[in-house]
């Protein structure tokens, strides 16, 4: 069943607004797709340093997380936006 606009749009502004619930949605999309196990392989990072970086408490380096952003977009052949709020 295809997401609908509206569905799209809400997840969108919760992520704008919530870093919390962005590094969730990371997690939860690293282990629906590659998994932390494949994910180590094509870092070279450990499994459990991501599980942590990005669980609720979690703050990963601005190194690690554009290896696991460059790893996922490899993978998935999916593009992630940046978007820079003032």
């Amino acid at each position: 069943m295809p997401l609908t606009h509206d569905f799209k749009e809400t997840i969108r502004a919760r992520a704008q607004r919530d870093p919390d619930f962005r590094q969730a949605l990371l997690r939860g999309y690293v282990n629906a797709t590659v998994g932390f196990q494949d994910l180590e392989k094509r870092t070279q990072i450990p499994a459990k340093s991501p599980m942590r970086m990005l669980g609720p408490k979690g703050s990963p380096s601005a190194a690690n997380l554009s290896s696991i952003l460059t790893a996922l977009q490899k993978t998935e052949g999916v593009q992630f936006e940046l978007s820079l709020r003032r």
